[in-house]
């Protein structure tokens, strides 16, 4: 079986809020800390086996293959998880930027306030990928269509008659 159906069986079958609780603050510090590696070395080259770079960031397989996952949508070319063992040889490349911005979407503040993103950007470039992700988040309303107005379709006819009905 392969590691990400153990994963995904595995979150599957946590039942109760505090068994949720219990496994994401373990699965969270350990992540914090492989993020925390990965910043200091300043490396965004993540090579080796599963079981290898598991075993260097002091986590699991299993929990190794949950960080993959959660950083998957930031590397430069997204691994194809299912079929990944331990002896799986992977080798991905980290998009810094990315990687800042997919934290800011998953609203997780411990990951991007950590003091070793001083090593990759300087205050200024994390202050305008924040920026350039709040602006994407805004929702800009068009002009409301009036029922007298032209219908927006292209008909000729008012909007009250053709698609306002």
């Amino acid at each position: 079986m392969s590691l990400y159906k153990q994963w995904t069986e595995k979150l599957e079958s946590i039942n109760t809020q505090e068994e949720y609780q219990a496994f994401f603050e373990d699965f969270m510090s350990k992540e914090t800390e492989c993020y925390r590696n990965i910043l200091q070395e300043k490396d965004p080259l993540i090579e080796g086996t599963i079981k290898d770079l598991a075993e260097k960031n002091n986590m699991t397989s299993l929990e190794f293959l949950g960080f993959l996952d959660g950083a998957n949508s930031s590397f430069q070319e997204p691994l194809t998880l299912d079929n990944l063992k331990e002896e799986t040889e992977i080798k991905a490349t980290l998009d810094f930027e990315k990687l800042l911005w997919n934290m800011h979407d998953a609203n997780a503040e411990w990951l991007y306030e950590m003091e070793e993103w001083e090593n990759i950007f300087n205050k200024e470039k994390r202050k305008q990928i924040r920026k350039e992700y709040n602006r994407s988040k805004i929702v800009v309303k068009g002009e409301k269509v009036g029922r007298n107005d032209p219908c927006p379709c292209g008909s000729g006819v008012k909007y009250k008659k053709c698609c306002g009905k």
